[in-house]
């Protein structure tokens, strides 16, 4: 059954929050943090991102980096950029996006249910963003960014958020991208109540957050027997029923440089090819390909894939089984340099654009993973091809640290 710690938040000041809040570290390059957060001492990136305060060109995954990052967050403590909480609490923590909302409780999960499987997995990490997160978290004390997590809903839980919700919230508002985001700090009583809630939860499933997870493992082992409390580590968890994911495409450069009729010739031979004048792909079994200027639909065939397989009947393994190995012999997507790969929130039109201007041969638009998939890959202790999710809205950084 699963743990969750209420825990003491370091968290800004209610007149800061949208300042401090940002985008998470994985989401953008260090180009693009060091744009957003121009002009802005406050902005959590000097945590999350800490070269931004470095020369131009350092190597993000320096010792200097690792300890910027140190330096900058117990100057925002010690500046009251971030305060902590008097007391150990939960939170409930509700984003907007358009029409969807999700609603998930923040507080500390255990290593030791981690690696023991009560909190399950569907994606295998890379040696070198483990290593860095690993670095990152252990110079700085602290686990500074949250990881998403997901369970089967139990009305019990939804019943107390509800409830809590009724609350006036300590932050309410609504950042730039036009998501909403709004905090209540759940009180002594309550916390205790859902954390006992929690308690009869028999999974947690890891959404989002995978190296941050193992990287939470690792600072543990490291540092077993020392005092602090490393043995848990900082999530957002949300019921399964609230979860949105977005596609997660794929640009292909082709090596051969076969003409755009030869490479739909080549898809011809395993998909059914046909038109389309929407490039998202209305379900399962069904992608959109863009190339020579056009969208065309490719419907997958009844019985060339094993359909009782978890992870061998996601669109994500078809596409790699059936297009991108035999036709482009991609056959690590991972590292492969002929693929990249391209989150549902931004669009066809990148899709486009990338074919257009940046010389890729296709793009392939997936139909989204579903959270029943998800959860039946992971209860299979099985796991995904790279990049099969993208969930949206990304949590914000910087509303919630918890330190060691």
């Amino acid at each position: 059954m699963a743990t969750v710690r209420p825990f003491r938040a370091l968290r800004p000041p209610v007149s800061l929050a949208p300042s401090v809040a940002s985008p998470p570290y994985d989401v953008i390059n260090t180009d693009e943090a060091r744009e957003l957060a121009a002009g802005n001492a406050d902005s959590f990136l000097h945590v999350s991102r800490a070269e931004i305060d470095l020369a131009r060109g350092i190597d993000e995954h320096s010792a200097s980096v690792y300890e910027k990052a140190r330096e900058n967050l117990a100057a925002f403590e010690a500046r009251g950029t971030l305060v902590r909480d008097a007391e150990p609490r939960l939170y409930l923590y509700a984003q907007k996006m358009g029409g969807h909302r999700q609603v998930g409780i923040v507080g500390c999960v255990t290593v030791d249910e981690y690696d023991q499987g009560v909190i399950k997995k569907h994606e295998k990490t890379r040696a070198d963003k483990e290593d860095d997160r690993t670095h990152h978290i252990d110079v700085l004390g602290a686990h500074d960014e949250p990881v998403f997590l997901t369970y089967r809903a139990a009305a019990e839980i939804d019943a107390a958020c509800a409830e809590i919700e009724r609350q006036t919230p300590a932050y309410d508002f609504e950042m730039p991208d036009a998501v909403r985001h709004t905090l209540w700090v759940v009180g002594a009583e309550r916390s205790a109540a859902l954390a006992a809630a929690f308690s009869r939860v028999p999974t947690l499933y890891v959404a989002d957050g995978h190296h941050r997870s193992a990287a939470a493992s690792r600072v543990h082992a490291g540092r077993r027997g020392q005092p602090g409390e490393h043995d848990a580590f900082l999530a957002v968890i949300f019921p399964h029923d609230q979860m949105q994911i977005l596609a997660y495409n794929r640009v292909v450069k082709d090596p051969r440089h076969r003409s755009p009729d030869e490479l739909l010739a080549e898809l011809r031979a395993r998909l059914d090819v046909g038109e389309t004048r929407e490039p998202a792909p209305d379900a399962p079994k069904r992608f959109s390909v863009y190339v020579g200027g056009r969208w065309a639909s490719l419907s997958v065939r009844r019985g060339s894939y094993d359909a009782e397989d978890p992870v061998a009947s996601l669109d994500a393994s078809i596409c790699q089984d059936q297009i991108l190995a035999p036709i482009f012999g991609i056959t690590d997507p991972r590292r492969d340099k002929n693929v990249d790969f391209v989150g549902g929130i931004r669009g066809a039109r990148e899709l486009e654009r990338r074919v257009d201007k940046e010389g890729f041969s296709l793009a392939l638009h997936l139909h989204p993973t579903q959270i029943g998939e998800l959860i039946a890959v992971s209860d299979a202790g099985m796991l995904m091809p790279p990049k099969s999710t993208w969930f949206e809205p990304k949590l914000r950084s910087g509303l919630f640290v918890h330190s060691f």
